[in-house]
């Protein structure tokens, strides 16, 4: 299973202005939470996910990255 890992420490509220992955418009505050992926898991990762299923990715995969986000909004929300 490729790796994915969340920098709590870099972890804050900000105000974000950008374009999201479906092209809207993200003008709000939120938590910032990096989420990093090692350069040599990438490939696995876009392995495992096909844009064009709407199952994609599988839930076991969904898991791994959900968990570590929510892990890191639990942690920085109750320090």
């Amino acid at each position: 299973m490729p790796e994915i890992f969340v920098d709590i420490a870099q972890a804050r509220i900000e105000t974000v202005s950008a374009t999201d992955t479906d092209g809207s418009q993200i003008d709000t505050q939120g938590y910032l939470i990096p989420v990093l992926v090692p350069i040599d898991a990438a490939a696995e990762w876009l392995d495992l996910y096909d844009p064009a299923s709407g199952t994609s990715p599988s839930a076991a995969n969904s898991r791994i990255i959900a968990r570590a986000v929510l892990e890191a909004l639990r942690v920085t929300v109750n320090p």
